[in-house]
Protein backbone atom coordinates (compact mmCIF):
# COMPACT_ATOMS: atom_id res chain seq x y z
CA UNK A 1 0.00 0.00 0.00
CA UNK A 2 1.49 3.34 -0.93
CA UNK A 3 0.57 5.55 2.35
CA UNK A 4 1.12 8.87 0.65
CA UNK A 5 -1.67 8.32 -1.60
CA UNK A 6 -4.82 8.19 0.94
CA UNK A 7 -5.52 11.81 1.44
CA UNK A 8 -8.97 11.62 3.24
CA UNK A 9 -7.31 9.20 5.97
CA UNK A 10 -8.36 10.01 9.40
CA UNK A 11 -6.34 8.22 12.21
CA UNK A 12 -8.25 6.61 15.23
CA UNK A 13 -7.10 8.28 18.55
CA UNK A 14 -6.18 4.38 19.24
CA UNK A 15 -4.04 5.23 16.27
CA UNK A 16 -3.14 8.39 17.44
CA UNK A 17 -1.88 6.84 21.30
CA UNK A 18 -0.34 4.02 20.07
CA UNK A 19 1.87 6.48 17.82
CA UNK A 20 2.59 8.62 20.58
CA UNK A 21 3.66 5.04 22.60
CA UNK A 22 2.47 5.88 26.06
CA UNK A 23 4.46 2.77 27.69
CA UNK A 24 7.51 4.78 27.07
CA UNK A 25 6.41 8.14 29.40
CA UNK A 26 7.12 6.55 33.04
CA UNK A 27 10.71 6.40 32.06
CA UNK A 28 10.85 9.91 30.81
CA UNK A 29 8.80 10.93 33.84
CA UNK A 30 11.86 9.29 35.91
CA UNK A 31 14.01 12.08 35.36
CA UNK A 32 11.36 14.57 36.05
CA UNK A 33 10.78 12.63 39.55
CA UNK A 34 14.82 11.89 40.62
CA UNK A 35 15.51 15.73 40.62
CA UNK A 36 12.45 16.71 42.18
CA UNK A 37 13.05 14.14 44.69
CA UNK A 38 16.23 15.18 45.11
CA UNK A 39 15.62 19.00 45.16
CA UNK A 40 12.88 17.80 48.16
CA UNK A 41 15.18 16.52 50.16
CA UNK A 42 16.74 19.99 50.69
CA UNK A 43 13.04 21.25 51.18
CA UNK A 44 13.18 23.27 47.93
CA UNK A 45 9.75 22.25 45.99
CA UNK A 46 7.50 24.00 43.87
CA UNK A 47 4.27 21.65 42.78
CA UNK A 48 3.50 24.35 39.94
CA UNK A 49 7.10 23.84 39.09
CA UNK A 50 6.98 20.18 39.01
CA UNK A 51 3.81 20.02 36.93
CA UNK A 52 5.26 22.19 34.44
CA UNK A 53 8.39 19.93 34.11
CA UNK A 54 6.22 17.18 33.72
CA UNK A 55 4.46 18.41 31.40
CA UNK A 56 7.41 19.51 29.01
CA UNK A 57 9.30 16.12 29.47
CA UNK A 58 5.99 14.25 28.55
CA UNK A 59 5.61 16.32 25.40
CA UNK A 60 9.28 16.35 24.52
CA UNK A 61 9.47 12.23 24.82
CA UNK A 62 6.26 12.17 22.72
CA UNK A 63 7.39 14.54 20.05
CA UNK A 64 10.91 12.30 19.94
CA UNK A 65 8.24 9.17 19.14
CA UNK A 66 6.19 10.21 16.39
CA UNK A 67 9.89 11.52 14.88
CA UNK A 68 11.27 7.94 15.42
CA UNK A 69 8.46 6.64 12.99
CA UNK A 70 8.44 9.74 10.22
CA UNK A 71 12.44 9.09 10.39
CA UNK A 72 12.49 5.36 10.34
CA UNK A 73 9.58 5.85 7.69
CA UNK A 74 11.93 7.82 5.91
CA UNK A 75 15.03 5.60 5.59
CA UNK A 76 13.24 1.92 5.38
CA UNK A 77 14.23 0.65 8.86
CA UNK A 78 10.52 -0.03 10.01
CA UNK A 79 9.54 -2.61 7.53
CA UNK A 80 7.95 -6.16 7.53
CA UNK A 81 11.30 -7.83 8.96
CA UNK A 82 11.05 -5.85 12.08
CA UNK A 83 10.88 -8.28 15.27
CA UNK A 84 9.11 -4.91 17.17
CA UNK A 85 5.67 -3.65 17.70
CA UNK A 86 4.72 -2.10 14.20
CA UNK A 87 5.01 1.26 13.89
CA UNK A 88 2.07 3.72 12.76
CA UNK A 89 3.44 4.90 9.27
CA UNK A 90 4.93 1.73 8.58
CA UNK A 91 0.81 -0.42 9.51
CA UNK A 92 -0.86 2.33 7.24
CA UNK A 93 -2.47 3.95 10.49
CA UNK A 94 -1.11 7.19 10.07
CA UNK A 95 0.04 9.08 6.80
CA UNK A 96 3.69 10.83 6.50
CA UNK A 97 1.86 13.93 6.06
CA UNK A 98 -0.06 13.91 9.03
CA UNK A 99 2.83 12.79 11.24
CA UNK A 100 4.87 15.45 10.22
CA UNK A 101 2.34 18.11 11.11
CA UNK A 102 1.66 15.94 14.59
CA UNK A 103 5.40 16.39 15.09
CA UNK A 104 5.10 20.07 14.21
CA UNK A 105 2.05 20.80 16.37
CA UNK A 106 3.95 18.69 18.90
CA UNK A 107 7.38 20.84 19.24
CA UNK A 108 5.25 23.99 19.56
CA UNK A 109 3.54 22.75 22.66
CA UNK A 110 6.76 21.69 23.85
CA UNK A 111 7.97 24.99 23.49
CA UNK A 112 5.63 27.08 25.08
CA UNK A 113 5.43 24.50 27.72
CA UNK A 114 9.21 24.81 28.33
CA UNK A 115 9.11 28.55 28.14
CA UNK A 116 6.37 28.39 31.08
CA UNK A 117 8.46 26.66 32.71
CA UNK A 118 11.61 28.56 32.35
CA UNK A 119 9.68 31.72 33.46
CA UNK A 120 8.37 30.37 36.66
CA UNK A 121 11.90 28.67 37.69
CA UNK A 122 13.76 30.49 40.88
CA UNK A 123 16.94 31.69 38.58
CA UNK A 124 18.69 34.72 36.63
CA UNK A 125 17.40 35.85 33.57
CA UNK A 126 21.08 34.34 31.94
CA UNK A 127 20.67 31.14 33.27
CA UNK A 128 16.68 31.28 31.99
CA UNK A 129 18.24 31.89 28.35
CA UNK A 130 21.28 29.27 29.02
CA UNK A 131 17.94 26.74 30.15
CA UNK A 132 15.73 27.88 27.12
CA UNK A 133 18.68 27.24 24.49
CA UNK A 134 19.10 23.72 26.24
CA UNK A 135 15.75 23.15 26.19
CA UNK A 136 15.30 23.30 22.07
CA UNK A 137 18.29 21.69 21.92
CA UNK A 138 16.55 18.85 23.63
CA UNK A 139 13.81 19.69 20.50
CA UNK A 140 15.91 19.25 17.93
CA UNK A 141 18.03 16.19 19.45
CA UNK A 142 14.19 14.67 19.40
CA UNK A 143 13.65 14.92 16.48
CA UNK A 144 17.18 14.44 14.68
CA UNK A 145 17.31 10.66 16.56
CA UNK A 146 16.32 9.18 13.38
CA UNK A 147 14.61 11.86 11.16
CA UNK A 148 16.20 14.07 8.53
CA UNK A 149 19.40 13.49 6.76
CA UNK A 150 22.26 11.59 8.70
CA UNK A 151 20.04 11.39 11.83
CA UNK A 152 22.25 10.62 14.73
CA UNK A 153 20.59 7.09 16.00
CA UNK A 154 21.93 5.73 12.84
CA UNK A 155 25.77 6.24 13.66
CA UNK A 156 25.29 4.58 17.49
CA UNK A 157 25.47 8.35 19.14
CA UNK A 158 21.69 7.33 20.83
CA UNK A 159 22.89 6.12 23.80
CA UNK A 160 25.20 9.06 24.29
CA UNK A 161 22.47 10.94 23.90
CA UNK A 162 19.90 9.43 25.95
CA UNK A 163 22.50 9.90 28.61
CA UNK A 164 23.24 13.25 28.01
CA UNK A 165 18.78 13.95 27.41
CA UNK A 166 17.39 11.43 30.25
CA UNK A 167 20.20 11.69 32.95
CA UNK A 168 22.55 14.96 33.05
CA UNK A 169 19.85 17.47 30.90
CA UNK A 170 16.30 15.88 32.79
CA UNK A 171 17.75 15.29 36.36
CA UNK A 172 19.71 17.97 37.05
CA UNK A 173 17.50 20.15 35.16
CA UNK A 174 14.86 19.03 37.10
CA UNK A 175 16.83 19.72 40.29
CA UNK A 176 18.03 22.98 38.79
CA UNK A 177 14.59 24.55 38.54
CA UNK A 178 13.24 23.70 41.51
CA UNK A 179 15.99 24.99 43.86
CA UNK A 180 17.60 27.69 41.49
CA UNK A 181 21.36 26.14 41.84
CA UNK A 182 23.41 23.57 40.65
CA UNK A 183 25.25 20.72 42.59
CA UNK A 184 27.98 18.56 41.57
CA UNK A 185 26.66 15.54 43.79
CA UNK A 186 23.28 15.50 41.83
CA UNK A 187 25.08 14.18 39.08
CA UNK A 188 25.18 10.83 40.33
CA UNK A 189 21.48 10.40 40.56
CA UNK A 190 21.27 11.74 36.56
CA UNK A 191 24.02 8.91 36.12
CA UNK A 192 21.52 6.22 37.53
CA UNK A 193 18.71 7.82 35.24
CA UNK A 194 20.69 8.01 32.29
CA UNK A 195 22.61 4.73 32.61
CA UNK A 196 19.49 2.77 33.25
CA UNK A 197 17.74 5.04 30.33
CA UNK A 198 20.67 3.94 28.07
CA UNK A 199 19.84 0.06 29.03
CA UNK A 200 16.68 0.33 27.98
CA UNK A 201 17.80 1.71 24.65
CA UNK A 202 20.26 -0.87 24.41
CA UNK A 203 17.82 -3.53 24.85
CA UNK A 204 15.82 -2.30 21.78
CA UNK A 205 18.93 -2.31 19.69
CA UNK A 206 19.80 -5.24 20.50
CA UNK A 207 16.60 -6.75 19.17
CA UNK A 208 16.49 -5.06 15.99
CA UNK A 209 20.26 -5.53 15.53
CA UNK A 210 19.93 -7.75 12.77
CA UNK A 211 17.21 -5.85 10.98
CA UNK A 212 19.09 -2.55 11.76
CA UNK A 213 22.47 -3.41 9.94
CA UNK A 214 20.43 -4.58 6.93
CA UNK A 215 18.76 -1.32 6.86
CA UNK A 216 21.88 0.69 7.29
CA UNK A 217 21.36 2.07 10.64
CA UNK A 218 24.38 1.68 12.70
CA UNK A 219 23.36 1.50 16.44
CA UNK A 220 26.05 0.96 19.23
CA UNK A 221 24.19 -2.63 19.24
CA UNK A 222 25.25 -3.20 15.75
CA UNK A 223 28.84 -1.63 16.05
CA UNK A 224 29.31 -4.30 19.47
CA UNK A 225 27.53 -7.37 18.35
CA UNK A 226 25.32 -9.52 20.74
CA UNK A 227 28.11 -10.31 23.05
CA UNK A 228 29.84 -7.06 23.79
CA UNK A 229 26.11 -5.37 23.85
CA UNK A 230 25.43 -7.75 26.93
CA UNK A 231 29.00 -6.67 28.39
CA UNK A 232 27.99 -3.09 27.76
CA UNK A 233 24.41 -4.06 29.73
CA UNK A 234 25.94 -5.08 32.47
CA UNK A 235 28.36 -2.13 32.62
CA UNK A 236 26.14 0.91 32.59
CA UNK A 237 23.01 -0.74 34.94
CA UNK A 238 25.68 -1.68 37.32
CA UNK A 239 27.06 2.20 37.03
CA UNK A 240 24.07 3.71 37.12
CA UNK A 241 23.16 1.58 40.39
CA UNK A 242 25.89 2.01 42.16
CA UNK A 243 25.82 6.09 41.62
CA UNK A 244 22.69 5.74 43.15
CA UNK A 245 23.91 4.25 46.19
CA UNK A 246 27.14 6.40 46.49
CA UNK A 247 24.97 9.64 46.62
CA UNK A 248 22.38 8.11 49.43
CA UNK A 249 25.52 6.56 50.93
CA UNK A 250 26.76 10.68 51.94
CA UNK A 251 23.27 12.29 51.38
CA UNK A 252 20.86 10.57 52.79
CA UNK A 253 20.26 10.21 56.55
CA UNK A 254 17.43 9.02 57.35
CA UNK A 255 15.72 5.12 56.59
CA UNK A 256 12.81 6.12 54.45
CA UNK A 257 15.30 7.92 52.10
CA UNK A 258 16.75 5.00 51.33
CA UNK A 259 13.26 3.27 49.68
CA UNK A 260 14.36 3.18 46.07
CA UNK A 261 17.24 0.13 47.08
CA UNK A 262 13.07 -2.26 46.72
CA UNK A 263 13.55 -1.01 43.11
CA UNK A 264 17.00 -2.68 42.63
CA UNK A 265 15.70 -6.61 42.72
CA UNK A 266 13.37 -5.41 39.71
CA UNK A 267 15.89 -4.09 38.03
CA UNK A 268 19.13 -6.75 39.08
CA UNK A 269 16.67 -9.66 38.21
CA UNK A 270 15.82 -8.03 34.51
CA UNK A 271 20.01 -7.53 33.88
CA UNK A 272 20.47 -11.68 34.93
CA UNK A 273 17.70 -12.44 32.68
CA UNK A 274 18.80 -9.93 29.86
CA UNK A 275 22.48 -11.16 29.37
CA UNK A 276 20.87 -14.81 29.56
CA UNK A 277 18.78 -14.57 25.82
CA UNK A 278 19.89 -16.14 23.06
CA UNK A 279 17.56 -14.98 20.49
CA UNK A 280 17.27 -11.39 19.34
CA UNK A 281 13.22 -11.74 19.82
CA UNK A 282 13.14 -12.30 23.71
CA UNK A 283 15.00 -9.30 24.39
CA UNK A 284 11.45 -7.55 23.85
CA UNK A 285 10.05 -9.01 26.86
CA UNK A 286 12.84 -7.25 28.87
CA UNK A 287 12.01 -3.57 27.99
CA UNK A 288 9.10 -2.67 29.91
CA UNK A 289 10.25 -4.38 33.14
CA UNK A 290 13.27 -2.46 32.41
CA UNK A 291 11.97 1.05 32.15
CA UNK A 292 9.29 0.29 34.86
CA UNK A 293 11.96 -0.73 37.37
CA UNK A 294 13.43 2.78 36.32
CA UNK A 295 10.20 4.53 37.26
CA UNK A 296 9.56 2.89 40.32
CA UNK A 297 13.20 3.87 41.72
CA UNK A 298 12.20 7.54 41.00
CA UNK A 299 8.50 6.89 43.01
CA UNK A 300 10.51 5.48 45.58
CA UNK A 301 13.03 8.24 45.99
CA UNK A 302 10.27 10.96 46.27
CA UNK A 303 8.17 9.00 48.63
CA UNK A 304 11.38 8.43 50.53
CA UNK A 305 11.93 12.26 50.47
CA UNK A 306 8.54 13.47 51.44
CA UNK A 307 7.34 10.53 54.38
Amino acid sequence: MDVETHNDHKPSLKDWLGAMRLRTLPLALASTLTGTAIAYSQYSFDGLILLFTALTTILLQINSNLANDYGDFQHGTDNAARIGPSRAIQSGKILPKQMFQAIVICTVLALISGTTLVWLAPISIVAKLVLFVLGCAAIGAAIKYTAGKNPYGYRGLGDLSVVVFFGFLGVVGSYFVQVGSLNFWVMLPAITIGGLSAGVLNINNMRDADTDALTGKTTLAVRLGYRRSKIYQVTVVALALDAMLIYAWFHFDSITNWLFVLAYPILLLNLMKVYAVQKAKDYDQYLKPLAIGTFVLSVLLILGAII
